[in-house]
């Protein structure tokens, strides 16, 4: 269905902490992160993010978190931070209640936008469990695509989860923001 509402994008700041971890915790993790389709709690336990990273996210020097709310409440956010050339896409979540309704497309659109007009950058990149069939061919609907490459799932780290299987990896996708010239 399509969103029925316009979010309000905004920057985060170290008072947002709290309410992007529940949020991020909420999509991912849990029984709420079951009511949504981008539940990991079949792969993954234990936590999906804390304070701590939210906040070195935050601060950190060409990175964004980016907020989107409805009415004062944060209902989606993501990361994005500028890597050489091309922005690096991550801890996307959207309230498990708005899933399906839209968000999470303008959401990652308003992103690409940031990356491509205010920081100029070339192309956008993510990496995502590699067991997340139905999340990939999401991405690939809207331009992304696998690069072939793979990383190594962060065993014993349990602030990334606790694995439920022994098989987890990265794949990495790419999508170019900008136009190539002929």
């Amino acid at each position: 269905m399509p969103t029925t509402f316009s979010p309000v994008y905004r920057a985060a700041s170290a008072a947002d902490v709290p309410a992007i971890v529940a949020l991020v915790e909420s999509a991912y993790r849990g029984e709420s992160g079951q009511r949504g389709w981008t539940t990991e709690t079949h792969l993954l336990d234990g936590q999906r993010t804390d304070a701590a990273n939210v906040e070195e996210l935050i601060a950190r020097a060409g990175s964004l978190v980016l907020l989107a709310e409805r009415d004062g409440v944060l209902v989606g956010c993501c990361h994005v931070e500028q890597q050489g050339d091309h922005g690096y896409f991550g801890m996307f979540a959207v309230s498990p209640e708005l899933q399906m309704a839209g968000l999470g497309r303008a959401l990652l659109a308003e992103a690409e936008r940031i990356a491509r007009e205010q920081w100029q950058l070339a192309a956008m990149r993510m990496s995502v469990i590699e067991q997340r069939a139905e999340l990939i061919a999401w991405y690939e609907r809207r331009g992304y695509r696998l690069t072939g490459e793979t990383g190594a799932f962060p065993y014993g780290q349990p602030r990334f989860g606790i694995p439920r299987r022994d098989d987890l990896r990265f794949v990495y996708m790419s999508k170019p923001l900008q136009e190539v010239a002929a």
